[in-house]
């Protein structure tokens, strides 16, 4: 079985595709704990047109007429993973008959999952932008996709997907483990000494770091973390950033830019205007480090190793600091041959080869959610 992922995160950087065919194990009769590692024929990243980024910053937070906004968004999303869909099967030499199904995430502008397991589920929502209609239109793949909502419905987080796959790509006997993938938001998994898997959000990744750069370095990220290496980390901005209750609230959890947004560090920052922006672009990369290591520290004592995937492993600067605070080795998921890029996509390509076998894809000790599930809607080609 050959199957598309297609992934664009909250870093909102553009999106990233990935081609796999994938071992016939059907007779398995459980889903990610029967993974097994596929060949990728192709992978692609594309970033996303300037104006359709911006479109899909500002539909993070209410605004004018943004119902149909929101539907021309999703429309752009559609045809952007079309386009690198094209791109795979030409790197690969391959038909749109050749692929079963894509995995499309979308593109989340909002996340609001239960708080606590007595929240009434109908309060808890998550959004993804992507008219997944047109996109089947465009490729003449089938595609799989909402593939959060069930898992929400069903009293869960609806994140992080990935943590089982990280536990199929990582995991040793008897030693814990951790990956964490940095995008706009940063995860981890826990890959427990006992081959149980824990996980959640850990609060802010990339998305604070980036937007700080724009507003004055005029890029669209730190590159190599050179900006915050260039400044003094502040401690008191620092402490009062992890006041924030979500640092130190239960799992499971997770977050998104509905939090963690321009809105959220403004209102922070009023006091300390004499800061050097330098300063800021420093405090937050600490914050990043810090609200991970503090994660680590308090849910796996025991880990013996950080793996990092996604932009974050390209910071050298928050990698230092990341492995100053944990005490612990941090290396790129690349040194163990997974692509730090990767790793997201392979995980919605994974995700719609689960639903095509019928089988279930998130972990409800991560999620929080009452059970097993199977995972997202399909639109045919």
């Amino acid at each position: 079985m050959r199957t598309i992922g297609l992934m664009s995160g909250t870093s909102l950087d553009g999106v990233d595709g990935i081609l796999c065919q994938w071992q016939d194990n059907t007779d398995q009769d459980t889903g990610l704990s029967q993974f097994a590692m596929p060949s990728v024929l192709a992978f692609v990243h594309q970033d996303f047109d300037p104006q359709l980024r911006n479109e899909l910053f500002a539909l993070q937070t209410s605004g004018i007429n943004e119902l149909e906004r929101a539907a021309l968004a999703a429309n752009g999303v559609a045809m952007a993973y079309a386009r690198v869909s094209q791109a795979l099967l030409k790197q690969a030499g391959l038909q749109p008959s050749d692929i079963r199904a894509t995995g499309a995430h979308g593109q989340t502008v909002r996340h609001k999952p239960p708080t606590s397991p007595q929240d009434p589920v109908e309060n808890a929502y998550t959004i993804q932008l992507l008219n997944a209609a047109l996109l089947s239109e465009q490729t003449q793949i089938a595609t799989v996709h909402d593939l959060r909502s069930r898992d929400i419905a069903a009293g869960g987080q609806g994140a992080p997907l990935v943590p089982a796959l990280h536990a199929s790509l990582f995991a040793k006997k008897n030693c814990t483990q951790i990956v964490c993938n940095i995008g706009g938001i940063a995860n981890i998994s826990i890959l427990h000494a006992d081959g149980s898997v824990t996980g959640f959000d850990t609060g802010p990744g990339n998305c604070l770091m980036d937007y700080w750069a724009t507003q004055h370095l005029g890029s669209s990220f730190d590159k190599d973390g050179k900006f915050a290496a260039s400044g003094f980390i502040y401690e008191p901005l620092k402490a009062k950033m992890l006041q924030d209750p979500y640092f130190t609230r239960g799992i499971p959890k997770s977050t998104g830019r509905d939090l963690f947004n321009p809105e959220w560090l403004s209102a922070l920052i009023e006091e300390f205007e004499a800061l050097a922006p330098a300063d800021v672009q420093a405090t937050l990369c600490e914050l990043t480090a810090q609200s991970i290591s503090n994660a680590i520290k308090q849910h796996a004592p025991k880990a013996q190793q950080v793996w990092v995937c996604g932009g974050g492993a390209f910071n050298h600067t928050l990698m230092d600091r990341l492995e100053k605070l944990t005490g612990l080795p941090c290396a790129a998921t690349s040194v163990c041959g997974v692509p730090e890029m990767q790793v997201e996509a392979l995980a919605f390509a994974w995700l719609a080869r689960a639903y095509v076998l019928g089988k279930t894809a998130n972990l409800p000790a991560v999620t929080g959610a009452k059970g097993l599930r199977i995972l997202g809607s399909y639109t045919p080609a």
